[in-house]
């Protein structure tokens, strides 16, 4: 079996994950955090709708990490963004991290939505 490693040209990859934070580009970042192409911030969580719909437009799908375990997002929230032409998958978040870096190494529009693991 060959392996390669993925390059990541003009893009910010999530490198790790733990309790409480993720690492992006490097760098940690406490909390809750949206990740892009271009950048990666905080993020309210669920509550915090704006943050999500602002990327309508720039991204095709949100990978949505519910934390340790897969669970429902808030129905309204799934129909304010589907409404919005943003695609929406849920999952745990270290899935959602692996998926976002595939995609993300693939030249995909994609976005992470990620609730730490505790």
């Amino acid at each position: 079996m060959q392996l390669n490693e993925i390059q990541f040209s003009d893009a910010t990859p999530i490198d790790g994950y733990g309790p409480g934070f993720f690492r992006i580009g490097g760098q940690a970042m406490m909390g809750h955090v949206i990740c892009t192409r271009a950048v990666a911030k905080p993020w309210g969580g669920y509550d915090d709708v704006q943050a999500l719909l602002d990327l309508a437009g720039d991204v095709d799908v949100i990978f949505v990490g519910t934390g340790d375990e897969v669970s429902h997002i808030p129905t309204e929230l799934r129909t304010t963004l589907e409404t919005a032409g943003l695609g929406v998958e849920v999952m745990n978040s270290p899935a959602a991290c692996r998926t976002y870096n595939i995609l993300l190494s693939e030249g995909r529009r994609v976005a992470a939505a990620l609730i730490t693991t505790s």
